[in-house]
């Protein structure tokens, strides 16, 4: 038995050494006709995923730094590039942008998106042309941002009362959870008219689909790499997947057939439009562009959710952290609330152009921790990059996070720092047009939420500064800084603290 094993042991080798030599033979082959960019050593079948642990983004600036700013992987059966610099992101986001337009798609995303029928997935195409545009005027313009500024407003009073309530009673707060639960209202109200932090069920439903969407569009499935794991669920993600979208689809039509049955009735509700109904007027105008399909409205409100929360809360958990990290700014930019605003009122979205200090901390947070680690793109037709050939179909990841960690362009790069913002980088900002920081992404597919982001951001950091000070109870009194694994870029561990409440009572004015 023992000499039959061996044999087999020995036959398997042989054919796995074997294979090895023929496929190094093709690529060897294949690379003298298509030259391209640089590559760390692959395994057969696995690629370089084996070098993507234990958190990608920082295992792809660590291949850079050995290989390049521009280098190419291979992900499974999946061709990949990756853009580590402002030089190669420009290079691909705006020279070749015509060729990177597409963005890949996750068996998750093309499950949950109804077959990619939403907006921030969908191929290149006259309808996603159409949903920019209404984008850009209608769902996310200046007028319904600006429609919509009371119940931001409405919603930082709120948890500013949340964290005094917290601080006379001397409770520790989970500031990520508080945070996710003003900007999970904020879209909710923004999208259908509705709160989702209460108690009741279909609040806690939204919650917790917003929560699973994050987590099974985040995860690593095997089926979008290994060409012969395609049709199998090893992992058990399809079970998840189904449930998922059908508890998504039913609260849907619940509240669309519930708009429909009252579109028309009250006149005065009609007046304050959310999305769901400018999305739902869009659907039943004759003389459209393009004519929206159920499907259509239901998959772009899942955009907003998952990609209008994460976002805004992210961001401020990590500015609390650096800042409690850095006393000496935290102060310099409470000082600056002082001298504007004072403590009798408090700070409204109207103040955020009169505090430069908050603004460029705000742009600091960005820089080293932004909101979205890689963005992702897809070729859609061959060119050549820097000399190199990249085929068709070929994957594209711009690491942001080690864009906006290169010492080429940032001194000093692992230091926050926000006086570089208003100093030699007052100019720079993060709407896409500065290639070293690139916190929304950038060319035609950068996100369309960018200015909703900033407005909940900003005036909701400025209140936390003027009305809190914080305590933590770690032994050295240093927030933990590590991060976390996800699709947006989480911290390892929850910022958990004390609120101590620098007045008496809460400026609500």
């Amino acid at each position: 038995m023992r000499i039959e094993a061996f044999k087999s042991y020995a036959t398997l080798s042989l054919i796995w050494l074997f294979s090895l030599i023929i496929l190094r033979a093709f690529l060897s082959r294949w690379r003298t006709r298509v030259c391209l960019p640089p590559s760390p050593l692959a395994l057969p079948i696995l690629g370089h995923l084996h070098l993507l642990a234990p958190i990608p983004h920082q295992a792809l600036h660590k291949l850079s730094l050995q290989y390049g700013p521009l280098i190419s992987i291979r992900l499974g059966s999946v061709p990949c590039v990756v853009a580590s610099s402002a030089e190669t992101a420009k290079e691909f986001l705006k020279t070749h942008d015509n060729s990177f337009s597409d963005r890949p798609l996750s068996k998750a995303v093309s499950y949950l998106t109804y077959g990619s029928a939403d907006f921030s997935f969908a191929p290149y195409s006259s309808y996603w042309r159409y949903m920019k545009k209404l984008c850009m005027t209608q769902l996310l313009g200046g007028r319904t941002l600006e429609q919509n500024l009371p119940l931001r407003r409405q919603e930082i009073i709120r948890l500013m009362k949340t964290l005094f309530e917290k601080s006379l009673k001397g409770e520790a707060v989970n500031i990520g959870a508080e945070l996710q639960k003003l900007t999970n209202n904020v879209i909710c109200r923004m999208a259908m008219s509705r709160t989702c932090s209460g108690n009741d069920l279909e609040a806690e439903e939204v919650k917790k689909i917003v929560e699973e969407t994050a987590e099974l569009t985040g995860k690593f499935n095997l089926a979008d790499y290994i060409g012969f794991c395609r049709n199998l669920d090893l992992q058990g993600f399809d079970k998840r997947l189904k449930d998922l979208h059908q508890r998504f689809d039913n609260m849907m039509e619940g509240i669309l057939k519930e708009k429909e049955e009252r579109k028309g009735k009250d006149t005065a509700e009609e007046t304050k439009k959310d999305l769901l109904d400018i999305m739902l007027d869009i659907a039943g105008d004759s003389n459209a562009e393009i004519k929206l399909t159920r499907e259509n409205i239901k998959a772009f409100i899942l955009n907003i959710f998952t990609a209008g929360t994460d976002t805004p809360a992210l961001t401020v958990e990590w500015a609390l952290a650096e800042l409690i990290n850095h006393p000496t700014i935290l102060q310099k930019a409470r000082d600056e609330i002082n001298r504007i605003i004072g403590i009798n009122r408090l700070v409204r979205e109207s103040d955020i152009p009169n505090l430069p200090y908050l603004q460029a901390i705000v742009n600091e947070t960005l820089r080293l921790h932004p909101p979205v680690s890689i963005v992702t793109r897809e070729s859609t037709a061959d060119c050549n990059i820097n000399g190199y050939d990249i085929p068709a179909r070929t994957r594209l990841f711009v690491n942001l996070w080690a864009i906006g960690r290169d010492p080429k362009h940032w001194s000093e790069p692992l230091e926050f720092k926000p006086e570089r913002f208003t100093k030699n980088d007052k100019e720079v900002n993060v709407r896409g047009q500065h290639f070293h920081l690139l916190p929304f992404g950038s060319d035609r597919r950068m996100c369309p939420g960018t200015s909703l982001a900033l407005q909940v951001m900003q005036p909701m950091l400025a209140a936390i500064i003027q009305c809190f000070d914080w305590k933590i109870d770690s032994g050295h009194g240093k927030v933990d800084m590590n991060e976390g694994q996800g699709l947006t870029l989480p911290r390892a561990q929850p910022l958990i603290c004390r609120p101590v409440a620098r007045v008496s009572q809460m400026p609500t004015a």
